[in-house]
């Protein structure tokens, strides 16, 4: 972290915290539901150190005390939108469950190499003071309040709303939108406060997702494919920008880290694009596609055609490189975006995915490959699943992928990470002229649990990173 007096967590700006020290444990949550196994999810702390005797091991694990809770991400009491605050401190990660509704607060200040349960915030607490159910993003603000957004309301509804935690007793303050301003549908937000905005987007309705992926609800209009622009300091939903067929399922939003940018990315999963958002010089805003991955037509598949399923997407602190995964497809892309309207393709690696040259699935045809990619074999493990979580080290150098993407949907297009369980692998990055290759020699193989194979999701660094810090 960075060392100064009179300053409070994180680091002054993006570009100071690329100077931060090199990440040497992460915490990732591991999930049981779906899985069989009769156990609750946990997190686990993996030494990701080369120099340490336990590189490449989960050196500590804080199972949960509910089952089947399906935690997914996670957030911070502070973090640098606090850096002028010397009271505050990053002490305590934010667990929300997507499923069961529970928020488990967890002390990391303690021991940071074995965390500890702080606090479990109650469904009902969501239930009766928000009206909100299905917490999914969280971040801390300024003020020191603790922010989560919302997927649905108790009846599994789609609901984008947004609850509130007070930042030293974690106790739930009520909503943050206005009565009546909750969007549709929710899922992950960023704010700006410079330009006084906040950006929302939505995934779906929790009651049809929850059990796994039917194309038919998304004609029945039960996934969302907007984006929404709120007022920071008024709370009010000012815009709502609909993204068409092809910005369906918009997941992760990404605003540069430059305080003073006025524009982002949003990943829309369905058919596989990534659309710019942006303020106009009448001061509104608007959108463009600007990255369309095509989908492949298949045999021996699900469909005729098979989306890429653009699932994660990053931005390095220094705002020169999009990073984003293809769950389906099975490759990780890396993008310059120097020129934000035309992002430059510069880096892709393949780490598994539906299309392997070994698989049931033959393709027929493909606008940009010229032959279906091999299965990635890492320390002599064949990668289950796909790509899915990114995250990237303040440096820019390496880039760790998850291979989960959320328990019934794995369940549904990859039963063999049911039964193998996650990986964990890590990517060496070209932060000159750009490019991606594959680190043989790093590996963290979930399938190998106490417990049995675990699903594991997000990678969060004790000091920050580029997908929790915001700079105000």
């Amino acid at each position: 972290m960075a060392k100064c007096r009179g300053c409070g967590p994180g680091y002054k700006s993006p570009l100071d915290a690329m100077k931060g020290p090199r990440e040497e444990i992460v915490y990732v949550p591991c999930i049981y539901r779906n899985t069989n196994i009769e156990k609750p999810d946990y997190l686990a702390t993996v030494d990701v150190d080369p120099k340490s005797a336990n590189y490449c091991k989960v050196i500590h694990r804080l199972p949960m005390p509910n089952l089947k809770d399906e935690l997914h991400h996670s957030g911070w009491n502070s973090c640098s939108s606090c850096f002028g605050d010397p009271s505050k401190t990053r002490n305590r990660l934010i667990l929300p469950s997507l499923i069961s509704s529970r928020i488990y607060v967890v002390d990391v200040g303690t021991d940071p190499r074995a965390p500890r349960l702080h606090k479990t915030v109650e469904p009902s607490e969501l239930f009766w003071k928000c009206g909100l159910a299905n917490p999914h993003t969280s971040h801390c603000l300024g003020s020191g309040q603790i922010m989560i957004s919302t997927m649905g309301d108790p009846y599994g509804n789609g609901n984008g709303g947004f609850v509130l935690l007070d930042g030293e007793t974690f106790e739930v303050i009520g909503n943050w939108e206005l009565p009546g301003e909750a969007a549709p549908f929710g899922y992950d937000f960023w704010y700006q406060p410079r330009h006084n905005v906040m950006i929302s987007t939505e995934w779906g309705a929790p009651k049809v997702l929850a059990n796994g992926f039917n194309p038919n609800d998304v004609k029945a209009g039960h996934y969302g494919q907007s984006i929404h622009v709120w007022d920071w300091t008024t709370h009010k939903r000012l815009q709502s920008l609909d993204l068409g067929v092809a910005g369906a399922i918009p997941l992760e939003v990404r605003f540069l880290h430059n305080p003073d940018a006025a524009e982002g990315f949003v990943g829309c999963a369905l058919n596989g694009t990534v659309f710019r958002f942006y303020k106009t010089q009448k001061g509104d805003w608007a959108t463009e596609k600007v990255i369309g991955v095509p989908s492949k037509k298949v045999e021996g598949w699900i469909l005729p055609e098979m989306p890429s399923l653009i699932t994660d997407i990053l931005i390095s602190l220094d705002d020169r490189f999009l990073y984003f995964s293809n769950w389906l497809h099975g490759d990780i892309r890396q993008y310059d975006i120097t020129d934000t309207r035309n992002p430059r393709l510069v880096g892709q690696v393949f780490l598994g995915g539906s299309i392997l040259n070994d698989g049931l699935v033959k393709v027929t045809e493909d606008q940009e490959l010229d032959g279906q990619p091999s299965p990635c074999i890492i320390k002599g493990k064949r990668v289950p699943g796909s790509p899915q979580m990114l995250q990237l080290s303040l440096d820019g150098k390496r880039l760790y992928s998850t291979t989960s993407l959320y328990s019934a949907w794995d369940k549904q297009f990859y039963p063999d990470l049911i039964k193998e369980g996650s990986v964990m692998t890590q990517i060496d990055v070209d932060t000159v002229k750009g490019g991606l290759r594959v680190n043989p020699d790093f590996l963290v193989d979930f399938g190998r649990e106490p417990d049995g194979p675990a699903l594991a999701h997000e990678v969060r660094y004790p000091g920050g990173d580029c997908t929790s810090d915001i700079w105000i």
